[in-house]
């Protein structure tokens, strides 16, 4: 598989989309919407000594993906192309971003702030394939992207402040996504080498935080330092699945794909983690879940046209 094109070219919605790319795409979403009941079994370890094992050990993971696949020069290859790294150093900084938010909201009980941020973000995702890459749109897709964003704006209003949280989580991974669609590196060796920028910094917390007698793994159980371990496979899979995914498929799809995390997301928040959904909140996202309904109807629609 090589998608390594500098900025993948214009896709029309209604075209055949890549089976290898949208199955890359759901499972990835599949396992960010069920991260909060991971995430919630280390609630009692500082949000920065997390992101920074999960930088450390994703890294390590990454480069023996990467050795197993005898593929190691193509991490060092795109560093050394000064705008790959500079996109790599962009899209680095904005994941450790929306990991830290991510982190901190599930251990402040605000999964279900969470799961609007990640229902904006599609939202945004639309609008970067329309301006950035001239993605066209149907007139049920429009309806649908229409009634998703009016379901955004009222669970907005219901709440009575503007979404701090929610927003900041949909502009980092949608400024993600959109760095690494136009990245010109493979998935795995990019995100080894988005790790690898950041590692000095997160392997120089962990052992300072170790060293002097703060750091998580030496101060928890052999559960917990598992735990942390585990984080490396959780965090590479999942971001190699949506980078394969953002470049072989539209924008568009992908932005509504990925209302398929924080629909998840939500089920963990009220289901698991007993936070309140009622009222106002139950319709916006009605609202959305509609929004959906119609982008399905105008892809069964398609496909019969195309038959």
């Amino acid at each position: 598989m090589n998608d390594s094109s500098s900025v993948a070219p214009a896709v029309p919605a209604a075209q055949r989309i890549d089976g290898r790319g949208l199955s890359a795409a759901v499972s990835a979403f599949l396992i960010w919407g069920l991260m909060p009941l991971y995430m919630k079994l280390l609630q009692t370890i500082p949000v920065l000594q997390i992101t920074a094992h999960r930088m450390l050990w994703g890294c390590l993971v990454g480069f023996g993906w990467l050795a197993a696949r005898g593929d190691t020069n193509a991490t060092w290859a795109a560093l050394r192309n000064p705008q790959v790294r500079l996109r790599l150093c962009a899209s680095a900084t904005f994941i450790a971003i929306n990991w830290s938010i991510f982190m901190w909201g599930i251990a402040t009980h605000h999964v279900v702030e969470i799961s609007l941020g990640y229902f904006i973000g599609p939202l945004l995702n639309v609008a970067l394939g329309v301006v950035c890459f001239r993605e066209r749109l149907s007139r049920l897709q429009w309806l649908s992207v229409t009634i998703a964003a009016a379901g955004v704006l009222y669970l907005t209003w219901a709440a009575g402040k503007p979404p701090y949280v929610s927003i900041a989580l949909a502009l980092s991974f949608g400024l993600y996504g959109l760095v690494r669609k136009t990245a010109n590196v493979e998935a795995l060796p990019g995100f080894t080498g988005e790790t690898l920028l950041l590692l000095p910094f997160a392997a120089g917390y962990v052992l300072w935080c170790e060293f002097t007698g703060m750091g998580a793994m030496s101060q928890s159980g052999l559960n917990t330092n598992l735990l942390l371990l585990l984080g490396g496979p959780l965090t590479a899979v999942p971001l190699v699945l949506f980078a394969t995914g953002a470049r072989r498929i539209p924008l568009f799809t992908v932005g509504l794909l990925q209302y398929i995390a924080p629909s998840l997301q939500l089920a963990c928040a009220v289901l698991v983690f007993g936070e309140p959904f009622s009222g106002p909140r139950v319709a916006g996202f009605v609202m959305i879940w509609t929004a959906l309904a119609v982008f399905a109807l105008d892809g069964l629609l398609t496909s019969r046209r195309r038959a």
